[in-house]
């Protein structure tokens, strides 16, 4: 997968693009449909596939208050995005500046100089250029003129797994209420958080439960406060089944500032400082509690490692 920068280069001369236009946060179900449209798409035409996506969340910029926690770096997303098979992805520096471009010179200037558009898919309440001003009507009117296909989507539903069509919100939300397993059917894999190990303050190794401490990224969203069967990977691709604690160990701390992440890695006893791991959440065990005292916790402990390997073995 080749990526384009935004107004600094472009598609060779000679191939011609079918693309999609968004986001992508998460690359869910939803997203891998549409990229699968696209492919095929290219396929048909002996063009090749090709994403436009934003290097931040335009909200950042737009509105920074209620920006959206993301479900993925750019650098995940531009990893799902080379697994899905995407030729180009085209990525756009967005600014205050960039915000301002009017829908027809976005349109120009990305879709159709630098990406040779022959056809273009968007969701079918896609909305670009300044102050959101375009919309599917003008797309239309503009693959007209300029000599490329249309396509508006509705959003992917699947009844068993929500009320509404999926979408990176209401993965948001699933996560947020601790439904992990929910989320990791609506993603198509499970949620990950990546970061690296930093030291703690030992106190699961204390009470003979250690812990890799990976910081909070609080510009990502979070599964609710809770203790998780997961899975651990390591920088080297080794993988390890473990439990995941998020929250502020309230049997220490009354007033922790933050949550935390620590995972207990099983069947492993070594050094991870430093190491930049990923971990999958892969089921809810319980809420967070305050227990009385360190023996209490350390039986709830046991019982949560032996809860996760049950879980994960199965």
């Amino acid at each position: 997968m080749e990526i384009i920068h935004d107004m600094q280069n472009a598609v060779p001369d000679g191939i011609t693009t079918a693309l999609a236009i968004g986001v992508f946060d998460g690359v869910h179900l939803g997203h891998q449909s549409i990229i699968e449209l696209v492919r095929r798409r290219a396929d048909d035409e002996g063009s090749k596939s090709a994403i436009v996506t934003f290097d931040q969340h335009p909200a950042l910029v737009l509105r920074p208050g209620n920006a959206p926690k993301l479900l993925t770096t750019l650098e995940q997303r531009l990893e799902l995005l080379e697994l899905a098979g995407i030729d180009y992805v085209y990525l756009v520096s967005f600014s205050e500046d960039r915000a301002t471009a009017s829908p027809e010179e976005f349109i120009t200037n990305v879709v159709v100089d630098r990406l040779h558009a022959t056809s273009v898919t968007v969701g079918a309440d896609f909305h670009f250029g300044a102050k959101r001003a375009g919309n599917l009507a003008l797309l239309e009117r503009l693959g007209e003129q300029h000599g490329f296909e249309v396509t508006g989507l509705t959003l992917l539903r699947d009844d068993d797994l929500a009320p509404e069509p999926i979408s990176s919100t209401v993965i948001r939300r699933m996560l947020a209420g601790g439904e992990v397993s929910q989320a990791a059917e609506a993603l198509g894999r499970p949620y990950e958080i990546r970061g690296e190990v930093i030291q703690g303050d030992q106190r699961g190794r204390q009470i003979g439960f250690p812990t890799a401490n990976i910081p909070v990224d609080t510009s990502l969203a979070f599964p609710a406060d809770g203790v998780y069967a997961g899975n651990f990977i390591r920088a080297n691709g080794e993988r390890h089944g473990c439990a995941i604690n998020i929250g502020r160990r309230p049997t220490f701390y009354q007033h922790a500032e933050h949550s935390l992440l620590e995972a207990h890695v099983l069947d492993f006893d070594g050094d991870l400082y430093g190491e930049i791991v990923r971990v999958e959440f892969v089921e809810f065990l319980r809420s967070e509690q305050r227990f009385d005292g360190i023996d209490a916790l350390a039986e709830q402990l046991k019982r949560d490692i032996d809860k996760a390997r049950t879980i994960l073995q199965a």
